[in-house]
């Protein structure tokens, strides 16, 4: 497998631009929005990181089928 390295550093700059835009939209509301999520406990945050994985997986076969 050759692995397309201006493909990834796109895909890895616009997880870096989705990352970034809650905090630069809703600076204000942030570390209340953080703090609720500090306070689930582990198995929702397990449950919540596992739906984000499978619509990334999701995203990309939807993406590559194009």
């Amino acid at each position: 497998m050759n692995l397309d390295w201006s493909l990834f550093f796109m895909a890895l700059g616009l997880a870096f631009l989705l990352e970034g835009l809650p905090y630069f939209i809703l600076a204000e509301r942030m570390p209340g929005i953080l703090l609720t999520l500090a306070s689930r406990p582990p198995r929702a945050l397990r449950i919540l990181g596992l739906t984000s994985i499978i619509l990334g997986v999701l995203l990309v076969a939807l993406g590559r089928s194009f």
